[in-house]
């Protein structure tokens, strides 16, 4: 069985400066000095949150997409993380991961941040996504999702999980990095899958602070890896499936789960 080589770019965000941080992560990448399958970003990594998205929202083929796109061509990975896009008048925060050839998987948050004023310009998405990489099933959510574990919630069918490991990606504030760490351990230990917390650190335009404290947690709740809080940083983990299906055959708690079916 196949491992999953994953980076992790925890990094600070220029406050409405899309070509200013698509440069500064220009000036990251070449960090990645070994071949991964996958470069997760933080949410909203081109502009910082909030934002006004009638002048940040971009289309499909705006220019951050086309950078994705020119990235993960040149690295020969898929590239990953959020943005705000405009899709029929309406405004999302989308998570994109974006293959070496062009094409990509989406996702628009659920919950939007209603005490954030996100819910006043963001339309909160309504379909789950699970895309495929390298034989493993990847659940992406963004931020506020990790709030809500039935929306998170693995399922279990024909002896089979729905999915391997979660991803959210975040512009989580420092203030709330106690529920943070506390809900993603929850989420790993209750889906029996791998969990990555990605967030941003720095401070955005409205004051707020972010510390990071991206997090790799296992399906047992164990922290493999946590990042420097504060601090922009780059690690580079690999997920081993056979350890995950080892682990899931000794202890199996999926025929037990509730049903679930969303609205």
């Amino acid at each position: 069985m196949q491992n999953l080589k994953i980076a992790l770019i925890q990094s600070d965000i220029l406050w409405e400066d899309i070509q200013g941080n698509l440069n500064h992560f220009d000036s990251l990448l070449p960090q990645i000095d070994e071949p991964v399958d996958l470069i997760a970003l933080p949410e909203v990594f081109n502009t910082g949150f909030p934002v006004d998205p009638d002048r940040f929202a971009e289309n499909m083929d705006g220019s951050t997409m086309k950078w994705m796109h020119k990235k993960a061509s040149q690295l020969n990975c898929s590239i990953a993380g959020s943005l705000l896009l405009k899709n029929q008048n309406a405004y999302f925060n989308t998570f994109i991961s974006m293959k070496p050839d062009g094409t990509f998987d989406q996702y628009s948050k659920r919950h939007v941040f209603h005490l954030g004023d996100e819910a006043d310009t963001i339309r909160p998405g309504n379909e789950r996504l699970i895309f495929n990489l390298n034989n493993w099933k990847i659940r992406p959510l963004i931020c506020y999702d990790l709030r809500f574990p039935v929306w998170s919630k693995n399922t279990y069918t024909d002896d089979k999980f729905e999915y391997d490991l979660l991803i959210y990606v975040a512009n989580w504030p420092a203030s709330r990095s106690y529920p943070w760490k506390q809900l993603l351990i929850a989420r790993a230990i209750e889906n029996q899958a791998y969990v990555i917390g990605l967030n941003r650190i720095g401070i955005d335009g409205s004051g707020n602070k972010y510390s990071g404290d991206s997090l790799l947690i296992d399906p047992k709740g164990e922290i493999l890896l946590s990042l420097n809080p504060k601090i922009e940083e780059i690690a580079i983990v690999e997920l081993s499936l056979t350890t995950l299906t080892d682990l899931r055959r000794k202890f199996n708690v999926g025929p037990d789960w509730d049903k679930f079916t969303f609205d």
